[in-house]
C-alpha cells in the first residue's frame, strides 16, 4: 500500500490540533486529534478563579478588567504556587 495521506489542517475542525505520531513497529503514521484549549472571557478577574497558567495568560492578554498581573509585566499569576 502507499503512504497514508493526512487531511489538510484546513479540513479539520478548529477545535482540534493534529499530531503526527510515528509508530516504530511499522512504517505507518498515525494521525491523532487532541482537544485544543480554548478560553473565553467570562468575567473572571482573579488568579484564584483560573484553572491553569495558560488560562490566566489568555485572560491577561485578551480580557478587560482582570487583576492577575500586579506588576504589569505581562506574566499572569506569577506568585500563584498552583501553577
Amino acid at each position: 500500500m502507499g503512504t497514508p495521506i493526512a487531511p489538510s489542517p484546513a479540513a479539520m475542525p478548529s477545535s482540534t490540533v493534529t499530531e503526527l505520531i510515528s509508530n516504530s513497529s511499522n512504517s505507518h503514521s498515525v494521525i491523532q486529534a487532541a482537544p485544543r484549549e480554548e478560553f473565553v472571557c467570562d468575567g473572571r478577574e482573579y488568579c484564584s478563579q483560573m484553572t491553569s497558567r495558560a488560562e490566566a495568560q489568555f485572560f491577561v492578554h485578551n480580557c478587560p478588567n482582570v487583576k492577575m498581573d500586579g506588576d504589569d509585566d505581562g506574566l499572569a499569576c506569577e506568585n500563584d504556587s498552583r501553577f
